[in-house]
């Protein structure tokens, strides 16, 4: 409840203080008096607020003398005024990890994942775009955790130097070196390591989304040094709870799998990074989660569900999506 002193000191004041300013709100005046007089009115106190009555219903004492309010009442008033301040917050509590596929413990895919890490003699270097690492249906932990540490190295970030890291360069120097990412420069995989003299030693895999990964690719000077190959492979994606452009677009863990397995000639390395995540999908959609298909076939079959885009570029590449042309 508001007293006369202190809606008088409100009204004689430039700001209203903001605890008061929110008893107004409770009490059903959305406009605290001293805004209403800065646009010339004169407002009464909202009703069933305890403001100072008119001069014919001013209540009187005993003695006939107007009732004023003391100091004391308008502390009594600011009490509880910062009681609002120390109501209880609830914070959520993010349920408990598990500390080797990085999924909730409730829903945790280590069963799925090998017994032992698998042994492989290829270096995989993960370039992650920090936007990826807050998002809770990732695959590169899963990719992580199916490989031995030493094997397996990520680093976060959009922009890389030599200067800033050494390690990186030096990998990226390295002419046993190569970085997976297609374009017209790429090289399918398969046929480079029939007729290389330097057997690869190292992959670099950017993970994000399409138009992340090509700011990574194409904005740091040192992913232009490895040789650039591309996977040659009418696999269509299995990570069916993301929209992919087209049905040939894979994800990190996939591309990893395919590229693993044909640097280690091992088809098995394949299976067996596939399986977590196929019961990533699998739980998914057990609980809710749908099937997403790729933009390419939503285009195709007029299922697309966003209006077609203003911009040109976008849309001479909705265009060729439509039309199977491999942007």
């Amino acid at each position: 409840m508001l007293t006369s002193y202190t809606q008088a000191q409100i009204q004689g004041s430039e700001v209203a203080h903001p605890k008061v300013y929110i008893l107004y709100k409770q009490l059903g005046q959305l406009t605290p008096p001293m805004e209403e007089q800065r646009l010339g009115e004169s407002v009464p106190p909202p009703s069933g607020a305890s403001g100072s009555p008119p001069p014919d219903e001013e209540e009187r004492s005993e003695g006939g003398e107007p009732l004023v309010a003391t100091p004391e009442d308008a502390l009594g008033d600011s009490t509880s005024a910062d009681g609002l301040w120390g109501l209880p917050v609830e914070h959520a509590e993010r349920r408990p990890e598990c500390s080797r596929c990085s999924r909730p413990q409730k829903v945790c895919l280590c069963p799925y994942l090998p017994v032992r890490p698998l042994q492989i003699s290829t270096r995989l270097y993960i370039i992650q775009h920090p936007a990826e690492e807050s998002k809770v249906l990732r695959t590169v932990p899963l990719l992580a955790a199916c490989l031995p540490p030493d094997k397996c190295t990520v680093k976060i970030g959009r922009r890389f130097s030599e200067e800033r890291d050494v390690e990186l360069s030096t990998v990226c120097r390295d002419s046993g070196t190569l970085i997976l990412y297609p374009g017209a420069e790429a090289t399918n995989l398969e046929e480079f390591i029939l007729d290389t003299p330097v057997y690869p030693s190292t992959i670099i895999l950017i993970d994000g989304t399409w138009s992340q990964a090509k700011d990574i690719f194409y904005k740091n000077s040192l992913f232009r040094l490895p040789k650039q190959v591309q996977l040659k492979t009418s696999v269509c994606s299995q990570y069916v709870i993301r929209m992919q452009p087209t049905n040939r677009c894979l994800s990190t863990l996939e591309c990893a799998a395919v590229a693993l397995s044909i640097l280690e000639k091992n088809n098995c390395i394949q299976e067996t990074l596939l399986r977590p995540l196929q019961a990533l999908c699998s739980f998914q959609l057990q609980h809710g989660a749908q099937i997403r298909l790729s933009k390419e076939y939503l285009l195709k079959n007029g299922l697309y569900p966003k209006p077609m885009p203003k911009n040109k570029r976008k849309l001479r590449k909705m265009e060729l999506l439509m039309n199977s042309v491999k942007i």
